[in-house]
């Protein structure tokens, strides 16, 4: 991508909101003239001005970053991007859901996804569940970005809502070394470094940049190391263009996720269980190029790697315990040798009633069941532990390559431009996941006992050999999977005069999913050669098993045009087709039979169908008198066979579902911005208003929706109609900034971030009042600058976000208690979970260039 800012009220897009910082900058009248360039394509090369663009793109450069304070580019596109809104369910700043006109780009494997993210022409989305991991994205390494709003097929799968394309720092546009280093409130500090430079004689450029972030997070036991670094080498020749890019990142994150709404008004850092651990290690390699073969022909193209390996481990309550765990030391077969071990151990209050309140008689019994179980048949510890330990592994080899051509000449007589390509995309993945029984601790976690690992069934298929020891443990997986893509796609803008611009487009997709499921392939091997370890009695299950081979295909077109018969006013219209396909993930979880807790295990599948998605849109923009940008617009997205995330019926346990095609959801929006910048003054605002609603009558599975089962059901269900409201997204955004340049040394800026009301999931019926929604809220945000001319290259700098130390909530779903004041639930009841907002953080920080 190429972009000029000289002038920064005409540059940008006219939907962007100015950052404060970035607006601060002044620029003489002469350069007013110049046009920034934007890329519409993943790959460098087809540069187009806004009024060439069918739609309200918005973009940003590192230095609009940089000026805002802000710790990586989530936080970013929060404050700053119109239409964009943050779910903070994992209750950590790397590991956020952000969403895009009611899109979303998850962390979260079981989050329907909507938006497709590159960073120089690769796609980010994994492979596994088309989830974006943004703690792999270094902050320090981005050069520009553009949001691309609806489905543009240019940009292939899973680009229904949108496209973010990133574009990287080399060492030509970014010659120099900085380094910087901050800190803050909860622990936080950071420090980063960038070295750029190129030798003009030899076309050699090189940029490298380092990144290590670390704080002990607002919320109890919740610290976080992101360790990133990022280097890239080039070589530019009269005709052609090289780069090697190379990245790695080793994360490990505490996401410790929604808490009960008791929970929050008692302590608003608290949390429910713990652990919840990810740890990310990436390596990520790609190769560009560019060919000028003349003044009308250009060639493009990238190779890439990536391989990702991803750990979790989460500590969760285990629902299968229920009151068993509590019940008295004589009511089982299996007491004697409980006792046994106890007294043992020392125990001797083993007459006392046990109950809810007695906290330490489900540790005890766990302990005792562990280790009296093996080789002696009775209860299992899925019986008396309370407590299950759920981890997994994730493996992925994603690679391929694209290339395309862009001609531009003359079509009679008139400009034109012409592209054409072609993309191939492959992924091995392997995924393993098992679970140890555990009890709960008073303050949430979970302590796991040796005697009761996780390695005995998948999906009622049991192996009982000697390293198990006969326990029944639920959730054990081991899936691999191939998924392989070939695209074609090509572009025609058509400009029948200066002010017209006609194009047309499209891309087909072929995806191959295969999956093979090694679990039930052993079992069925066992059972073949009479193995001592296969269970004689357990029948095999052709469904249970995760093999199989899956083909998605289709054509995406896509028109538009835009009219730009004065300065002042130009419109702009177009219309879209994306489709994303079911991944491995989301194949293997489709049975509401076998419900699984995502993303911790799977179960048989019955075949989805991919997402269709149709997306309309309209509107005007222009320059007026002052220096005033304005754009007023409109869009309507249809999908069709839209993937959700299901809760599973008859099952009390939160998290447990299944994915499923749910017939057509609808978001349709206005979107209004205004800003104007005038000598040591900026200001801006932009307001979105979204309406996103399901338009098929589906009946849903919400056991804790208490005033959604409709008449005549069984009370764990409710009938979601055309016209209700989809949770989580509110139907007002509102953004504003003022940045005021006090004097040549100090700068300050104000940012209010607004959002109304929104329904939590599992409220999709929009029946449930109490504790149903997500309150609406404003969040201010103030940072302060100071460059001292007395030190050339030094910059100090200081953010305060949440300046009012508001107490929101930006993420909810229904759900039942299991823990309450520090103690197991026996008989959980139904409550709503919220993800709390970042209170008051602040942070100071200085950078030295050179």
């Amino acid at each position: 991508m190429k972009f000029t800012f000289t002038n920064s009220l005409y540059a940008i897009p006219v939907a962007f909101m100015i950052s404060p910082a970035f607006a601060a900058e002044q620029t003489a009248p002469d350069e007013l003239a110049d046009v920034e360039v934007i890329e519409t394509t993943p790959l460098d090369g087809v540069g187009k001005t806004k009024d060439q663009i069918p739609a309200p793109v918005q973009t940003a450069t590192d230095k609009d970053i940089s000026k805002t304070n802000a710790i990586n580019i989530s936080d970013f596109m929060n404050r700053s991007l119109g239409s964009v809104y943050v779910n903070d369910t994992q209750g950590n700043g790397f590991q956020p859901d952000i969403n895009y006109r009611g899109f979303t780009a998850s962390p979260l494997a079981g989050t329907p996804q909507g938006l497709s993210v590159y960073m120089d022409g690769v796609r980010l989305n994994q492979p596994f569940g088309d989830v974006m991991s943004w703690d792999l994205i270094p902050r320090s390494a981005i050069k520009s970005m553009t949001m691309m709003p609806g489905s543009n097929p240019l940009f292939g799968r899973n680009t229904l809502g949108g496209a973010l394309s990133l574009e990287t720092k080399d060492g030509k546009s970014n010659p120099g070394t900085s380094v910087q280093g901050l800190g803050g409130s909860y622990g936080r500090n950071a420090y980063e470094f960038e070295h750029g430079g190129y030798d003009k004689q030899h076309g050699l450029n090189w940029f490298v940049t380092g990144n290590y972030y670390q704080d002990q997070g607002w919320r109890q036991q919740s610290p976080s190391n992101v360790r990133q670094i990022f280097g890239k080498a080039g070589w530019e020749g009269e005709k052609t263009d090289l780069k090697l890019t190379t990245a790695y990142n080793d994360n490990s994150l505490i996401g410790n996720g929604l808490q009960t709404v008791d929970g929050l008004k008692q302590d608003y850092t608290s949390v429910y269980t713990t652990p919840d651990i990810t740890e990310n290690r990436s390596l990520f390699l790609n190769l560009e190029g560019k060919y000028q073969l003349n003044s009308k022909v250009l060639f493009a193209g990238n190779t890439y790697y990536r391989n990702i390996k991803t750990g979790s481990l989460n500590g969760d309550i285990n629902n299968d315990a229920g009151t068993a765990a509590y019940l008295p030391l004589g009511s089982t077969g299996s007491t004697g040798r409980n006792r046994s071990y106890l007294t043992s151990q020392g125990y001797t209050l083993l007459n006392t009633a046990e109950n809810s309140s007695n906290t330490a008689f489900p540790y005890l019994r766990c302990i005792a069941q562990a280790a009296a179980t093996p080789g002696g048949g009775g209860d299992e510890p899925s019986e008396k532990c309370n407590g299950i330990i759920n981890q997994s592994t994730t493996q992925q080899q994603n690679w391929g390559t694209q290339g395309q051509g862009i001609i531009s000449d003359k079509l009679f007589g008139m400009d034109n431009q012409f592209l054409f390509g072609g993309a191939y995309d492959q992924s091995v993945i392997g995924y393993n996941q098992y679970s140890q029984y555990g009890y709960l601790n008073p303050n949430g976690s979970v302590t796991a006992v040796s005697g009761a690992a996780a390695t005995a069934t998948n999906n009622g298929l049991y192996f009982n050999d000697a390293s198990d020891g006969g326990s029944q443990v639920d959730n054990r997986v081991s899936l691999s999977g191939d998924t392989v893509t070939w695209s074609f796609f090509t572009e025609d803008t058509f400009s029948p005069t200066k002010n017209l611009h006609i194009t047309a487009s499209g891309r087909y997709n072929y995806t191959s999913v295969s999956n093979k499921d090694s679990l039930a392939s052993q079992h069925f091997l066992n059972h073949e050669l009479g193995a001592d370890n296969y269970d004689s009695g357990a029948a095999i299950d052709p469904s249970a098993s995760l093999t199989g081979k899956h083909v998605f295909d289709r054509f995406n077109p896509a028109v538009g045009l835009t009219y730009n018969p004065y300065e002042a006013i130009g419109f702009y219209a177009g219309y879209n087709e994306g489709t994303r396909a079911p991944t491995t993930i989301e194949l293997g979880c489709a049975n509401p039979n076998q419900p699984c807790r995502m993303p911790n295990a799977m179960a048989g599948d019955p075949a989805l169908k991919q997402v269709i998605t149709q997306n309309w849109e309209t509107g005007f923009r222009g320059l007026l008198p002052g220096k005033v940008n304005w754009s007023l617009g409109y869009f309507n997205i249809l999908n069709t066979n839209d993937i959700q995330f299901i809760a599973a019926p008859d099952t009390i346990a939160n998290g447990y579902g299944y994915f499923k095609n749910f017939g057509k959801t609808q978001r349709q929006g206005i979107e209004a911005s205004l800003d104007r910048k005038v000598e040591d003054w900026s200001i801006g605002a932009n307001y979105t208003y979204l309406d996103a609603t399901y338009q098929s009558t589906e009946v849903l599975n919400s056991q804790y929706n208490l005033a959604g089962s409709d008449p005549g059901q069984d009370g764990s269900t409710i009938t979601v109609r055309p016209g209700d409201h989809i949770p989580l997204v509110p139907k007002h955004t509102f953004k504003t900034y003022v940045d005021y340049q006090v004097t040549k040394e100090w700068g300050t800026n104000l940012n209010i971030i607004g959002f109304s009301q929104s329904f939590v999931r599992g409220n999709e019926n929009n029946n449930q009042q109490a504790n149903g929604t997500l309150p609406g809220y404003v969040v201010v945000n103030y940072g302060v600058r100071y460059t001292p001319d007395m030190v050339k290259g030094l910059q100090v700098f200081g953010q305060v976000n949440n300046l009012l130390d508001e107490h929101y909530y930006t993420a909810g779903q229904f759900g039942a208690a299991g823990i309450a004041n520090g103690s197991y639930q026996g008989n959980p009841a139904g409550t709503t979970f919220y993800g709390p907002g970042a209170p008051r953080t602040w942070w100071l920080g200085m950078r030295y260039s050179f």
